[in-house]
């Protein structure tokens, strides 16, 4: 059972939220809060599988609050939700992991589906069971994060052999902080003691003894320099603290990583301005310019945004960026009529490593393209909308007009006649030439055999494929392939 934590200020929409809970199998109430400094309180005490909230609460707002726990609760999923619609608020989400985005008022056909979706990520998410945690990684996840009573912290101390009273907290933030935290723990450990626990990008550090910040800040920085280069490293010190208040020495940490992280940011202004300027201009470019200079516009700047920098991190910059450009083009996040292509900030969030971003985002920009393409040759929307359909479900083999037509909601007597008067062709012509244009892709780039391919374009018989493939283009597809094989 997924336990879930209900933040808004309205006590109609906390009473909507919870009756609508109960009616969905996997998830129970955990609690509700008001202000920012309740739900706070209530993520830290309850540790819920996830939570509604709301954006504007008092106190801190509610992308404060994430921002504070997002970090110490990485599989926490948050949902935002807020009374209108504002991209600047979306935009701030993204790199704090938002899974999702709601309007209100939310009706319950939205409220349940998104709980559905919820329900799928955490199921897939390999989260380590509470039992199969070791008592130091039950230590520094949670139990050093609270205040502790006296013999609660003796229990600890002798449990986990801590040879001292005292200690300070520390936080790395690294791009690959398992084995960053791993060295970085053996080099201090030649002269204190010192364990850690290692967590997504971030890794806490618990070191013993009597010993001055100063001192501790000279030993980590000549520590931090003996490891590998490259990517960023952000390392934030706590102060000194008996057992009990060590949590004090986490929050201290925490102020402290956020005081380095802005003095660095401070520092690449220069970068910054670059990518500012890039992503000005393909805002401007796109849909006005050639698409061969758009993809290597694109190219350059993405691969500036990478470069040098936290993967997540620059996920997020690109998310952002796909979300303007998708405004650009259709205007999706100025008018509640026109629904996005796709949801660049879920999407691209959920990418794991840069091989998996080139991947989407070739194929992500080049539907930006066409669709551009489509929206500046002022064809008629629902002419638009059934394109735009085709370009994505063209291997579905059970594809037709009536299905097109009901997404570009129009007739399918009437979206037949608009391809007829607009493009002088058919449905089935239009989707045939695109499936074989999509076909020639294939055979120059996948290694697919003929028959895998022609299933990949959505024809049923290879056999009907290569008669097609010959009459559009003069050839089989055997010999095209032998063409391309020859040519390089």
């Amino acid at each position: 059972m997924y336990r879930v934590l209900v933040v808004d200020d309205e006590e109609p929409v906390l009473d909507s939220y919870v009756f609508m809970l109960k009616g969905c199998a996997g998830f129970t109430l955990a609690g509700k809060a008001r202000s920012g400094f309740e739900a706070l309180k209530l993520i830290h005490e309850l540790e819920p599988d996830m939570v509604f909230m709301d954006i504007n609460i008092p106190g801190l707002d509610g992308l404060e609050v994430i921002a504070d726990v997002h970090k110490k609760f990485p599989a926490m999923i948050f949902v935002l939700s807020t009374a209108y619609e504002r991209f600047d608020l979306a935009q701030r989400a993204i790199p704090l992991g938002v899974f999702d985005y709601l309007v209100k008022p939310v009706s319950k056909k939205t409220f349940l589906a998104t709980l559905d979706t919820v329900r799928e990520a955490l199921q897939s998410r390999e989260a380590v069971p509470a039992e199969m945690e070791t008592p130091l990684q039950r230590f520094m996840r949670r139990t050093i994060w609270k205040a502790m009573g006296e013999g609660e912290w003796a229990a600890i101390r002798a449990e986990l052999a801590l040879p001292s009273d005292r200690g300070i907290v520390c936080i790395l933030e690294s791009g690959e902080a398992e084995p960053v935290c791993a060295r970085l723990a053996e080099l201090v450990s030649y002269k204190r003691h010192c364990v850690y626990d290692a967590m997504l990008d971030r890794g806490i550090f618990l070191i013993s003894g009597e010993l001055s910040r100063g001192d501790l800040e000279e030993m980590l920085d000549l520590a931090l320099g003996e490891l590998p280069p490259g990517g960023k490293k952000f390392l934030g010190l706590g102060d000194l603290r008996r057992g009990p208040e060590l949590y004090l020495s986490c929050a201290a940490a925490l102020r402290n990583l956020e005081d380095r992280r802005k003095q660095k940011g401070s520092q690449n202004h220069g970068v910054q301005d670059d990518e500012r300027r890039l992503f000005i201009q393909l805002r401007r470019k796109i849909g006005a310019a050639d698409p061969a200079e758009l993809r290597k516009l694109f190219a350059l700047v993405w691969g500036g945004v990478f470069a040098g920098q936290d993967f997540n991190l620059a996920k997020g910059k690109m998310a952002s960026l796909f979300m303007f450009l998708l405004d650009d083009i259709t205007g999706c996040y100025s008018n509640p009529d026109e629904t996005p292509l796709f949801n660049a900030a879920k999407e691209i969030m959920a990418l794991k490593d840069i091989a998996a971003w080139e991947y989407w985002s070739a194929a992500a920009f080049e539907k930006l393209l066409n669709e551009a393409a489509l929206r500046r040759s002022g064809g008629p929307l629902p002419l638009v909308k059934a394109i735009a359909y085709i370009r994505e479900y063209y291997a579905d083999s059970a594809l037709q007009l009536s299905t097109a037509a009901g997404a570009a909601q129009v007739s399918p007597a009437y979206l037949s006649r608009l391809f007829s008067d607009q493009l002088g062709t058919n449905f089935v012509d239009y989707l045939t030439a695109f499936r074989i244009e999509k076909s020639e892709k294939l055979i120059r780039e996948s290694g697919l055999s003929i028959k895998e391919i022609a299933f990949a374009v959505g024809f049923r018989d290879p056999n009907y494929f290569s008669k097609i493939f010959r009459k559009l283009r003069g050839f089989s597809p055997s010999e095209f392939a032998e063409r391309v094989e020859r040519t390089g």
